[in-house]
């Protein structure tokens, strides 16, 4: 039997799970958190440094002098998790495509399973080091003052949600889409967000790896494949 579709279940479960989000950011954004986060990114380039991974300095000096492509990536930070993973989840819950539940199974596990290593374990981004430039900051986007700062926890960078989202975007997009075109370019989009995310200071490469990680496994918990080898689309379950 097919899942049912119920709005009043959907609506719950986003709320709920922003709820679980928003207490986590609630118990450990406040002055001893920052400190904690701050300690915490100086160990991860401490440990990025030691294995030679340490390239977001050197990305970001890359990008800098291309104004207008760091412009799009700053917009595209703050805009395309919500707009295309959301926005894809709505589209199939239109459609009644069977795909839904559970790529939205693995959103929801996306948003509640790093929550205890976001509380554990807070990490400040790059651009609140010293070395890095605040670039959606510079282009007057102020994420850590006023509303904004309020509705997403500033200290979460590892394991990086963005990439996590993106991985299950990704893999979604690509076995439910009807255009080939849309299915192929949806591959590019995980490392589109990792260079974007990186390029603004937002994360460092471990915390790319680690939603990476935290992706794929809540692909493989919520029941879709986490990368189409085929590309075909898939209905019900079954290579279309």
């Amino acid at each position: 039997m097919s899942p049912r579709f119920s709005a009043r279940r959907e609506v719950t479960v986003g709320l709920g799970s922003y709820a679980v989000y928003l207490l986590c950011r609630w118990a450990v954004v406040n002055d001893r958190g920052r400190r904690a986060a701050l300690r915490n990114a100086r160990r991860i380039v401490a440990v990025e440094e030691r294995l030679g991974l340490h390239v977001e300095p050197h990305l970001q000096r890359t990008a800098l002098p291309h104004t207008r492509a760091l412009a799009i990536a700053n917009v595209g930070y703050v805009t395309l998790n919500v707009a295309i993973t959301v926005g894809w989840l709505a589209l199939l819950y239109v459609r009644r495509d069977a795909a839904f539940h559970r790529l939205r199974r693995a959103w929801a596990l996306a948003t509640v399973g790093p929550q205890p290593a976001f509380v554990l374990f807070p990490t400040a981004p790059p651009r609140a080091l010293e070395g890095f430039t605040d670039t959606i900051r510079e282009s007057g986007i102020h994420l850590d003052t006023g509303l904004v700062v309020r509705l997403y926890n500033p200290i979460a960078a590892m394991p990086s949600i963005h990439m996590t989202y993106a991985v299950i975007a990704s893999s979604g997009i690509a076995q439910t889409a009807r255009s080939p075109l849309v299915r192929r370019v949806a591959l590019a989009y995980p490392p589109a967000v990792a260079l974007i995310v990186m390029a603004t200071a937002n994360h460092f490469l471990l915390d790319v790896i680690a939603g990476i990680v935290m992706g794929r496994a809540c692909l493989a918990l919520g029941g879709l494949a986490a990368w189409p080898g085929s590309g075909k689309r898939r209905v019900d379950g079954r290579a279309a």
